[in-house]
């Protein structure tokens, strides 16, 4: 029976996607070790979109599917249920007809939730199916658009008008004029709460990495980035500015009343049911203290190895390295391209109650079961040096160590793994073999680099073009000269996101890593021993195999996952 169900699925997939059979038998293998339904799989693999995904649930279910992307809904309709009620059901009213409600859901099957909407609105419910992220922004759109936006930033400003006479002079080096029980007061008061949950919400519906709140003379201007790119989302009024400023510092239990320096913390909250953590930071400047807050997210963290973009045979040969018991796991790259994710999944992979993993970290960004994390503090005297040296003493089977940033923390890392344990790391090179000339600059000896060192990831985020306004294209004569690329291009596909709402009009949705990995054999130790030059490591490595990325970057080009732009502005700049 079960077999009959899968053919049946399979039959599915080739109708609504045009998978080969051969993609289909890949996503089988895959499967086997994920055990998740196929078209998951396929999703996970890059091979379908999660709307072919919802389609092809739909036709199994006998139940239309709707692009919610594509309709203009109304929000009267929308609001004939409580918001708390459709995000807990994950549903959308679209339209009415009589005594009839016709609502789209993530899981039109879910019996209770139907039932449950019937009692509420006192009418039939007829149910379509549409992806969860469709659904989410039609429900932001209804109860949290643009008309709560300008509402909030309207009540905002005649709160906050120019008689309160609160804005901060600093272009001419003066005090602040607003007292500390005047901003205590303030943070509580509801327009600014109401402010900052907006930003906050409207961040996360954006699917925003940072929320960046920065002071110019006559206004506060409110930035995401998304995908890596910052946005302009708002302005605030300048008036509002301590008071803004100050709601988010007592949320993250900083000192309000400290405007000179730098302060560091932290926000835990419960959005729609999700868990999420705020890094946040702030900065004085001229113009007045701005704020970064790094949005992670617990939940959307991608925590499978076979998810992140890496290539099979390079995922095997890394899957390899890190089932050894010693041995130093170098992951390289600039700030942001993805290496704690990765160090992440791998600590994932790792994790089972017959190992002892720790890690020192700066910050701890994410939570893991079954790990002992610890965190840099380096006014109580922790440095990733002594926690290092305190976890020796731990019993550890493997170590996680943030970053190897200088001397001291890199050999005692490098006796870590020469003493038998396996240990992950991160260096800030532009490629993996530019990993071992960054240990000798910090002065370990090249024995010590060989006889440890088994392998280095080098790794940067490509924008993925957005699935839902993609389309073939021919990149300018430019890009192949810059890209020194000679092929038919009668033969090839390039593809680009023409732009819509759904990417910001953009082009772009989510983001990917491109991957390069150098596995130590006995001629790169040797070439080490030698203090040999990256470049000749570098041709050892390509020799031995390696995929470079700028390789990896091409491969995605290829499959249609990335833009040629978007490669020349991450991997060939410079």
């Amino acid at each position: 029976m079960a077999l009959v169900q899968q053919e049946e699925t399979i039959q599915l997939i080739q109708e609504t996607t045009g998978l080969s059979e051969a993609q289909i038998q890949k996503a089988l293998e895959v499967q086997k070790e994920t055990r998740e339904p196929l078209p998951q799989t396929l999703v996970n693999m890059g091979l379908i979109s999660d709307k072919d995904k919802t389609k092809i649930l739909g036709r199994q279910w006998g139940i239309p599917f709707i692009d919610l992307s594509e309709q203009t809904l109304d929000a009267e309709i929308v609001k004939l249920l409580p918001q708390h009620l459709l995000q807990k059901f994950k549903a959308v009213p679209v339209s009415t007809a009589g005594n009839r409600l016709t609502a789209a859901m993530v899981n039109p099957l879910d019996v209770f939730a139907i039932d449950q909407m019937r009692l509420v609105a006192g009418m039939e419910i007829d149910t379509l199916i549409a992806t969860e992220e469709d659904i989410n922004s039609a429900l932001g759109h209804a109860f949290s658009g643009n008309d709560e936006l300008g509402a909030t930033l309207q009540e905002v400003a005649s709160e906050f008008g120019a008689d309160a006479d609160l804005t901060i002079e600093t272009s001419k080096n003066t005090e602040e004029e607003i007292s500390l029980d005047q901003l205590k007061e303030l943070v509580d008061d509801a327009p600014i709460v109401r402010l900052v949950n907006l930003i906050i919400r409207q961040a996360l519906r954006d699917k925003a990495s940072d929320i960046h709140i920065q002071p110019e003379y006559n206004r506060v201007r409110v930035r995401y980035r998304i995908d890596g790119i910052l946005h302009d989302s708002m302005s605030v009024p300048k008036q509002v500015q301590a008071a803004l400023v100050s709601r988010i510092k007592v949320m993250a239990e900083m000192d309000i009343a400290e405007k000179r320096k730098s302060q560091d913390g932290r926000i835990s909250l419960n959005v729609s049911g999700k868990e999420y953590d705020f890094r946040v930071s702030t900065y004085p400047g001229v113009k007045g203290e701005k704020v970064v807050m790094r949005v992670l997210d617990k939940q959307s963290v991608q925590m499978n190895l076979s998810r992140l973009g890496i290539s099979a045979a390079m995922l095997e040969d890394f899957e390899s390295l890190i089932n050894r018991s010693y041995g130093i796991i170098a992951v390289t790259g600039p700030t942001g391209s993805g290496k704690s994710t990765t160090l992440y999944a791998a600590l994932n992979r790792l994790n089972s109650p017959e190992k002892n993993i720790l890690t020192i970290e700066d910050p701890v960004e994410y939570q893991l079961g079954g790990l002992t994390q610890g965190q840099v503090n380096l006014r109580a005297g922790v440095s990733f040096a002594s926690a290092l040296r305190t976890m020796l003493r731990q019993d550890p089977d493997i170590i996680l160590v943030g970053e190897m940033r200088d001397t001291e923390t890199a050999v005692i890392a490098i006796e870590a793994a020469l003493t038998g344990h396996l240990v992950f790391s991160t260096l800030h090179t532009n490629d993996a073999p530019g990993a071992v000339a960054r240990l000798i600059e910090m002065g370990v000896e090249p024995f010590l680099i060989s006889s440890s060192v088994i392998g280095v990831v080098a790794q940067r985020l490509v924008r993925m073009i957005c699935p839902d306004c993609k389309e073939a294209y021919t990149p300018p004569v430019e890009a192949f000269r810059r890209l020194n690329l000679a092929m038919d291009l009668d033969s090839v596909t390039f593809y680009r996101g023409r732009g819509c709402d759904k990417c910001l009009n953009t082009g772009y949705r989510g983001r990917g890593g491109v991957f390069e990995l150098m596995v130590i054999n006995d001629h790169i130790r040797e070439l080490i021993l030698k203090r040999a030059a990256s470049h000749a490591i570098r041709q050892e490595a390509l020799e031995a195999g390696m995929i470079t990325l700028r390789q990896d970057a091409m491969q995605k080009i290829l499959e249609g996952s990335t833009t040629m732009e978007e490669a020349l502005r991450v991997i060939y700049a410079g």
